[in-house]
Formats: structure tokens, sequence, C-alpha cells
């Protein structure tokens, strides 16, 4: 395994049932898709390469990237919720990379300052330890997974992420003091859209 290379894996594969028919992902921002800027942040960063999961409206988010150096993997069964995309996600990252930062891609405040802030504690803490952005001392998202951790994501089950993992492994969590509120703030209904 070589050290130190980090997947980004960006999860935009679901459909949020409060933004009714709206897929909020390709819902423009800046005068590009809400999910094209959080996959700019991840090619951005130090991470050695990016991989989109997609699922729901799969030809349009693929579309809405198109040009984009990225490798897409699609999800299917994402009608059954987040855990599906993460699993989808973390089951492409390649055997030669020691961790993943996941990234949700209705979180378009994300800055590349703080993906890459996660990534050199990673490598600070000799690729071991859960790396989870804080703000204000309250932590939020994208997290690095090393890949130890793996597995156990790949057994997730539900309309959840790993958040359960952070709990169970809190020892194992290193948390990275960032100066981005984005952190914080994903799109969940069209009210939420007004502050991006």
């Amino acid at each position: 395994m070589v050290l130190g290379k980090v997947s980004a894996v960006v999860l935009a594969g679901g459909a949020s049932k409060r933004m009714g028919r709206t897929n909020k992902l390709l819902t423009q921002v800046n005068g590009a898709a809400l999910v094209y800027g959080v996959v700019e942040t991840a090619i951005g960063s130090q991470a050695a390469e990016v991989i989109v999961v997609t699922g729901y409206e799969s030809d349009l988010v693929r579309g809405a990237l198109s040009g984009l150096d990225v490798r897409f993997v699609d999800n299917p069964h994402y009608e059954d919720g987040l855990s599906t995309s993460l699993r989808a996600g973390i089951g492409a990252v390649g055997e030669g990379f020691t961790g993943a930062v996941v990234l949700l891609g209705d979180m378009p405040q994300v800055t590349v300052g703080t993906v890459d802030a996660l990534i050199e504690k990673f490598h600070a803490e000799k690729d071991q330890a859960i790396c989870q952005p804080s703000f204000d001392g309250r932590p939020g998202n994208p997290v690095l997974w090393p890949r130890e951790f793996f597995p156990e994501i790949l057994d997730i089950k539900g309309d959840i992420g790993a958040r359960q993992l952070i709990e169970r492994y809190s020892a194992r969590v290193s948390k990275v003091e960032v100066g981005d509120d984005g952190i914080h703030l994903d799109i969940d209904t069209p009210d939420d859209l007004k502050s991006v």
C-alpha cells in the first residue's frame, strides 16, 4: 500500500424527499449545478482521485459534471438510503489508497482548504486517524476514513451515514479545527438554497 494516497468520494446519488420533484444537486448555484462546486472542491484538493457516486437522475448528474476528471460509480439502490451511496463509493476506492474523504454532494460551501487540512492531519497521524473537521467546536463534514474502517462502512444499512462509527471509535477521531462554517451547511430544503 502506498502511504499517503487519499481518495475523495463525493456522494451524489440520493433524492431529497424535502425538495419535492427538484433534484437539489442540479439546482443552479453561481451558474453551475450545486454538485459541480462540490466536485470542483474535491478535484482542487490534495486527493489523488475523485469518485462520484450517482443514483437518482444519474445521467443528468453525469451531464452536469461532464469534462471533469472524475470516476463515476452508479448506485442503483439509492432509494434504499444514504448508506447505499456510501457503500458504493467506499467499495470503489482502489487498493493502493490509505483512506477516503467522503464529501456530501449537497454541501457546496466546504472549501478546498478544509479538505486539505483533513488530508494533512491524516498524514500527520500516519494515515491511522479518522479525521473530522470542527468549526466553533462543532464537528461537521466531510470526514476522512482510514482504510481499516472500510469493511465496517461497507456493512452500514439504511438511510444513514457513518455517524455511529464515529461515536463507536471516538478515541480514534482526530478533530481538525477549520475556519469553514460550510462544514455545517447541507442543502435539504428550498429555504437552505437561499443561503448559498
